[in-house]
């Protein structure tokens, strides 16, 4: 096998322009693509600046219900602060968890997708 990176995950919203408010207004990940995709529907991507793989923004899965994907981890080099960003904007975090790989929180989109924020990655 010859795969070099994952592209894109598909998180299930049920509104685009609600779930791009959240992932970059709120997340401050960049709004890489925002296209009609046939008659009803539209392709919308998002990513944090700088990286290989895209959230693809999809409501038209019916085997994906918006707010159904769990445990969608992105890395945090500065954890505490995003805490407080998250929190000054109205999102419901949870408390710090410490684990033998590190600490994090837990929160949901506007969905209920459930998202993990890792910090503190401990050295080997």
């Amino acid at each position: 096998m010859a795969i070099a990176h994952i592209g894109i995950v598909s998180v299930p919203v049920s509104d685009p322009d609600r779930a791009i408010a959240f992932y970059v207004g709120v997340l401050g990940f960049e709004l890489i693509d925002d296209a009609p995709m046939g008659p009803t529907m539209r392709w919308v991507c998002v990513a944090p600046k700088g990286a290989d793989t895209q959230l693809s923004l999809v409501t038209w899965f019916p085997s994906m219900a918006p707010g159904s994907m769990k445990g969608l981890l992105f890395h945090s080099d500065a954890l505490d602060e995003d805490i407080v960003t998250l929190t000054a904007a109205g999102v419901e975090v949870s408390d710090v968890h410490q684990e033998p790989w590190g600490r994090y929180v837990t929160f949901d989109d506007p969905d209920g997708n459930g998202i993990i924020l890792r910090g503190d990655v401990p050295s080997s």
